[in-house]
């Protein structure tokens, strides 16, 4: 994996928990990637939302992310466009269709999600990967 690989933030929550899925969301993490600020946005709604962190643990996680991942793909007019006709093309949630967009616009050939279909080509130039297929 490259700085062509995109990371969902379905993959990096992973890195809260313990087991084989957080050992492999570390092994995604530890190689180059790219990201984008609706991953952390989404990161932020689960971490508060869901996992009900507090708000000073939820900064402390986003921090260490976006060290990780200083230069995150923006949302912008453009990538909000593309990210609505991947949407519709694919059958992608309208926040999946912007993950998909803005992997794209990065030049990302790999997108890494565990919510998205295994296997999907965007466009022809990038492919959905579950890090997660074939764990117990």
């Amino acid at each position: 994996m490259s700085a062509d690989s995109f990371i969902d933030s379905n993959v990096l929550l992973y890195l809260l928990s313990t087991g084989a899925k957080a050992d492999r969301a570390e092994e995604v993490v530890a190689q180059d990637g790219v990201l984008s600020v609706q991953v952390l946005n989404e990161l932020a709604n689960v971490c508060r939302k869901k996992l009900r962190m507090q708000w000073a643990e939820t900064e402390d996680f986003l921090r260490v992310v976006r060290d990780l991942y200083p230069h995150p793909q923006p949302l912008t007019r453009e990538s909000h466009e593309l990210g609505m006709g991947l949407a519709a093309r694919y059958g992608l949630s309208v926040y999946d269709g912007q993950i998909a967009a803005c992997a794209l616009l990065a030049g990302c050939t790999t997108l890494w999600s565990e919510g998205m279909k295994d296997g999907l080509v965007l466009d022809g130039r990038t492919t959905v990967r579950n890090p997660f297929a074939g764990l117990a």
